[in-house]
């Protein structure tokens, strides 16, 4: 249940809330708040605890299930495209994205493009280390040292690992061969096919990370919702639900069209918001699927509730609760505030956190 204010509660509710059955009923309209109730009356058919804490309103708006970080792959050579992997295809460290003319232009973990080539005399620098790393991870190099410094030892690895992977051994290690990405890519577009032309600079693929999430264009009217680090909640396709936080938030409002997607005109206006998910196991292979994700738009803090269904409409009017205490209850009138989650902000005279109140059977 959303959570809402409860100033027209009681038109909602009716007169048999949270009551059990028409005997019930009629005992709780005749009672008067604060009174023990007759020592043979039944007791309720089940009883709850009167909680203090917050009471958050959620507001659900609409997302795609998808992978973060969509990145362009260039070709590095001039050629024939003889392979390419295809789409949805996981391509690890060590793995060739495409080949032109049979040559692999492989991947290799990094953050720091490949934007000289690497080989015997060049300068020291970040981008050596990062070769070097990933020849060591790739079982090259027993003797040579991750560094800066490109050495003997690294081009002997470089070379070992050339000959492996069907490259020219030259050992020197240029963008026609590598490209240098932060982790294992998934691909999600190629701009290319078998028998296409290849030329430097020519956009090859597109990829992402493996890993998964949420994206949400989100009306600019709700952007307060948007608060990097909140809890959401995302129903996925079949019902399923599965936790997730607000791991970006876009800042540039882009126009949306009026079939929602984003680029139209007559809208309105949306931003980005990325949603990272507590656990990928409920999600399995779907992707571009549509979800509903529940954000947090209000939170009441620090203050007592009750399941609603506890709730009891009261003969003088009002709301009541009815707390059971040992083998007696007395009913004790309420005002109600927010409700959120099943539950409903309760304030009265004798009412205290831990007591129990009777709800219907479950």
């Amino acid at each position: 249940m959303g959570v809402r204010r409860l100033a027209a509660l009681s038109a909602g509710i009716g007169v048999t809330v949270a009551l059990a059955g028409a005997a019930t009923a009629a005992a709780v309209m005749n009672a008067r708040p604060g009174t023990a109730e007759p020592s043979g009356k039944p007791l309720p058919a089940g009883t709850a605890e009167v909680v203090r804490g917050d009471l958050v309103d959620t507001t659900s708006v609409d997302g795609k299930l998808t992978y973060a970080g969509e990145r362009r792959v260039y070709a590095g050579a001039a050629g024939t495209v003889t392979a390419v992997a295809k789409k949805g295809t996981t391509v690890a460290r060590g793995r060739p994205l495409l080949k032109i003319d049979r040559k692999p232009l492989v991947l290799m973990y990094g953050t720091l493009p490949l934007y000289r080539p690497l080989r015997l005399g060049v300068s020291d620098g970040p981008d050596v280390r990062q070769l070097e790393r990933n020849l060591k991870a790739l079982g090259y190099g027993d003797d040579m040292t991750v560094d800066e410094e490109f050495t003997s030892a690294t081009r002997q690895a470089v070379l070992d690992w050339q000959e492996d992977r069907g490259l020219p051994e030259t050992g020197t290690v240029d963008a026609a061969q590598v490209v240098f990405l932060p982790g294992p890519v998934r691909v999600s577009g190629a701009d290319v096919e078998v028998g296409d032309p290849a030329a430097p600079g020519r956009r090859a693929l597109s990829v992402t990370s493996t890993r998964r999430t949420v994206h949400v264009d989100l009306d600019t009217d709700d952007q307060s919702m948007a608060r990097k680090g909140a809890g959401v909640v995302i129903e996925l396709p079949g019902g399923a639900q599965v936790k997730g936080k607000i791991s970006e938030v876009g800042t540039v409002a882009v126009a949306s069209g009026d079939d929602g997607r984003p680029g139209g005109g007559g809208g309105g206006a949306t931003i980005d918001v990325e949603i990272s998910l507590a656990s990928a196991k409920k999600v399995g292979r779907l992707d571009q699927a549509p979800v509903t994700v529940a954000m947090e738009s209000e939170r009441v803090k620090n203050v007592l509730s009750v399941p609603v269904d506890a709730l009891l409409a009261l003969a003088e009017g009002g709301f009541g609760v009815e707390v059971v205490d040992g083998s007696s209850t007395r009913v004790v009138a309420v005002k109600t505030g927010a409700y959120g989650g099943g539950r409903v902000e309760v304030s009265g005279d004798g009412l205290a956190e831990g007591m129990k109140v009777g709800v219907p059977a479950r």
